[in-house]
């Protein structure tokens, strides 16, 4: 059964979606991509919910969150801190954390400053660039202004910000061409509470607005804000051994594969799947494998399960089957 849970914090609620019997620890928290809502995700986190107590949250700026979200953040160490507070109140004891894109980077980040909060990493597709890329943007003025001007940001600027009605807002959606790997019922479950309602009208009287939750502006500087630094969390994932896999889209990821072969080169217990035939939106064109990863984390490091409990395990020895980063 879905559950809404809100936590009030200095400067406004923090929301977040939950699974599962309320009676149980808290065993995993999701976290969305940019411009997206925890309830985006809700068909992975459901199922979960039959076995354990799972949540996903709507990060600052996104879904029912109502945190401040003003256009000039530079890096995204406010999601990160937002989380860690989040996790203090609900699972201080330790949790899986997992995330798509955004959602991903920063789940690392949160390993990083807090690893005793986090027992295991998934991360979907996780916006985690080179370290040379990194070090310019923190050195070098000009390179902070290349960044600020990326293409998604520029894209997220121009998006339309509100519609006359839910149905219209799909229809748009529908028709642009990310959307269209997308399985059911993702986009609706996105719309949900990706839209909220602003002319202030009585209900079935007057025109509608139905506005983006996630204002363009905000999502734009959230896509500009890379001063990050997911290289260090990730040294200290390694020291604390916290168990870390990474799912990764076969096409358009945004994780290079020499990004994805210095992940494993640096963190030996990291692992990177190639999830084939999916792209940078592969939890929704692949849940069962986001879902299928969420579940033997939990399995594994909440329920004490170990890989021989799982009985025995076939596997094609032909390097032709295999998925391997170059």
């Amino acid at each position: 059964m879905l559950r809404r849970i809100r936590l009030e914090v200095d400067g406004g609620r923090m929301a977040a979606l939950e699974f599962g019997d309320p009676a149980r620890e808290l065993s995993c928290l999701f976290l969305h991509a940019t411009g997206f809502n925890a309830m985006t995700y809700q068909s992975i986190m459901a199922p979960l919910g039959l076995r354990a107590r799972v949540a996903a949250l709507d990060l600052r700026g996104h879904g029912q969150t109502t945190l401040p979200a003003h256009p000039t953040i530079a890096s995204w160490a406010l999601f990160r801190d937002d989380v860690i507070t989040w996790i203090e109140n609900y699972a201080p004891k330790g949790l899986v954390l997992g995330g798509h894109s955004l959602g991903g980077c920063v789940a690392l980040l949160v390993a990083g400053k807090r690893p005793d909060l986090v027992k295991g990493l998934v991360l979907a597709d996780p916006v985690i660039l080179t370290p040379q890329l990194y070090r310019s943007i923190h050195l070098t003025p000009f390179a902070r202004l290349t960044v600020a001007r990326n293409r998604l940001s520029r894209l997220a600027k121009k998006r339309r910000p509100s519609f006359p009605s839910v149905a219209e807002a799909k229809d748009a959606y529908t028709n642009r061409a990310i959307f269209k790997t997308w399985r059911e019922p993702f986009l609706d479950d996105y719309l949900l509470d990706g839209l909220a309602r602003t002319d202030h009208n009585p209900p079935g009287q007057g025109e509608q607005i139905w506005s983006l939750t996630c204002p363009p502006t905000f999502e734009s500087a959230v896509f500009a804000a890379q001063r990050n630094r997911p290289w260090s969390a990730l040294r200290k994932v390694r020291k604390a051994g916290i168990p870390l896999t990474i799912l990764r889209g076969e096409r358009d990821s945004v994780l290079s594969d020499k990004v994805a072969q210095r992940l494993v080169d640096r963190c030996p217990q990291a692992a990177v799947k190639t999830i084939r035939g999916t792209s940078h939106f592969l939890p929704m064109e692949a849940p069962y494998a986001l879902r299928e990863e969420l579940s033997a984390f939990i399995a594994r490091l909440i329920e004490g399960f170990t890989a021989a409990d799982e009985g025995p395990v076939q596997r094609s020895l032909d390097p032709k089957e295999g998925t391997r980063i170059a």
